[in-house]
């Protein structure tokens, strides 16, 4: 192995070339995320229920899907703009034009056995094989961009800059766009044709910010393979990676902050216009935390992170948002003021974990690479992407269990009383539920302390210098 550092130096270029990247996995994921189930259950009629199954039974082909791609990133050979960065050249129009043809409201007047199939296969097509195909190289693409933990950390907030910055312009100006209130001042859909407009734009949006993305970043650490190396197999390398504590502490942990954060994102549509009768509450409450991420979060990363650890200031950060959100459950709040500011307060917490956790899989990588010998960024990381989307599975499956469990009628335009207070529930307790065992997951089984990531980084140092 050898790394040649013939290329310009790591600086702002890379990460506002990295932030654009997230950006433009945004403008398809957190879209999806925030309003995909609205969509699905009040523009086409079907079930939560029927919803949250089609998200579990498509992790099922993600874990065949985000392995694949994982192992092709890992195995073929570079081209000449690198590893991992051909591959936002080659999928950005696929993955948003299979975005796009998610949300087409000309199906809601087709037979519901047909909505169901349509769900289906345009939902598999963009999330387990375009989005797939794109993220799983740019995630991986950070420990390629450089080598250096608080340059690695630079890039992980930024990305996560990025994924605010979408947030803020898909929570703020989707609610505005889609949500009416009719002669007797219920929120319901505009039309059926606002989700495919607005679909077409982001699937635009999606595509300039992955070029500009392509353009800005720079592969400089390249880990050149030993040609009398042994071949490892998939099954050898699967056999390494789960014996990882470092992998199976941050995904435990991961799949429950995804659970939490999407869950929090997608029953928002429904607290804030059913509970507390305000869908511009949804954009207030997006623009709060972009704000909170932008100026606190984002500034204070690098430096508490040197200072702590990724780990350790990560852990403080979860619990508070634990914390939080229990408070916010046996308040029971009426005031839509008061549970905003008090569920940003929680998010702020949750925010640092969110800002770091891209350089958590880097130092991941560098473990398993100290470990192994075997340098596998596609595989780690399509690992990671996979825990991730189950996550995100688990929250789309939660949630539309939930609606169907308290009662939701996707047809009734004002819900019961039982109904709204459940909606209130999941919102809260679950959430702090999850945020706990985040907390207990890398306290305690994730082990990459300040320490341990610093020795990892002097020993490949040592290990390529004497290449």
């Amino acid at each position: 192995m050898n790394e040649k550092n013939n290329a310009r130096p790591f600086g702002i270029r890379d990460k506002i070339g990295y932030m654009f990247g997230d950006f433009g996995n945004d403008f398809t994921f957190i879209f999806a995320s925030s309003f995909l189930m609205v969509f699905y259950t009040k523009v086409l009629g079907i079930s939560g229920a029927m919803v949250g199954t089609l998200f579990l039974l498509a992790r099922v082909v993600d874990a065949f899907t985000d392995i694949t791609m994982g192992r092709i990133v890992d195995s073929v050979k570079p081209s000449r703009d690198g590893r991992f960065r051909c591959w936002l050249r080659r999928m950005c129009g696929p993955v948003a034009i299979a975005s796009f043809l998610m949300y087409q409201g000309g199906m809601a007047g087709a037979p519901m056995t047909l909505k169901i199939v349509y769900m289906y296969v345009t939902y598999l097509l963009w999330g387990s094989v375009f989005y797939t195909s794109i993220n799983i190289p740019y995630g991986s693409m950070a420990s390629a961009i450089t080598e250096k933990p608080d340059e690695r950390t630079a890039l992980s907030t930024f990305r996560t800059v990025g994924a605010t910055l979408a947030g803020l312009v898909i929570g703020t100006v989707t609610p505005l766009l889609i949500y009416v209130k009719d002669a007797d001042g219920n929120q319901v859909i505009r039309s059926t044709s606002i989700f495919t407009i607005i679909a077409g734009v982001f699937a635009v949006c999606a595509i300039l910010c992955y070029i500009i993305c392509y353009k800005l970043t720079t592969e400089r650490v390249k880990v050149e393979p030993d040609p009398n190396a042994k071949k490892v197999t998939l099954g050898q390398t699967f056999a390494a990676i789960f014996k990882s504590r470092a992998l199976l502490g941050i995904i435990g942990a991961a799949i429950f902050l995804l659970l939490s954060q999407l869950l929090i994102q997608a029953m928002n549509n429904y607290l804030y216009t059913e509970y507390f009768g305000s869908a511009g509450a949804i954009s207030i409450v997006t623009i709060v935390n972009t704000a909170l991420m932008l100026l606190v979060v984002a500034p204070l990363s690098v430096p508490i992170s040197r200072r702590f650890g990724k780990k350790e200031a990560s852990t403080a950060g979860v619990l508070l948002a634990g914390v939080i959100f229990l408070v916010l459950y046996f308040m029971h709040v009426q005031n839509v003021v008061v549970y905003i500011v008090l569920a940003n307060v929680g998010m702020l917490g949750l925010g640092f974990f969110n800002t770091v956790i891209w350089a958590n899989i880097t130092d991941v990588i560098d473990d398993q690479e100290v470990k192994t010998g075997q340098r596998e960024d596609g595989t780690v990381y399509a690992v990671y992407s996979f825990a991730r989307k189950l996550g995100q599975a688990l929250a789309g499956g939660a949630g539309g269990w939930a609606l169907s469990i308290i009662g939701y009628d996707q047809l009734a335009k004002v819900q019961t009383a039982s109904v709204i207070n459940g909606l209130y529930t999941t919102s809260t307790l679950i959430p702090a539920i999850c945020f706990f065992v985040v907390a207990l997951f890398l306290w305690f089984v994730y082990p990459l302390s300040k320490k341990k990531v610093e020795a990892n980084v002097e020993e490949l140092k040592s290990r390529r210098e004497n290449a």
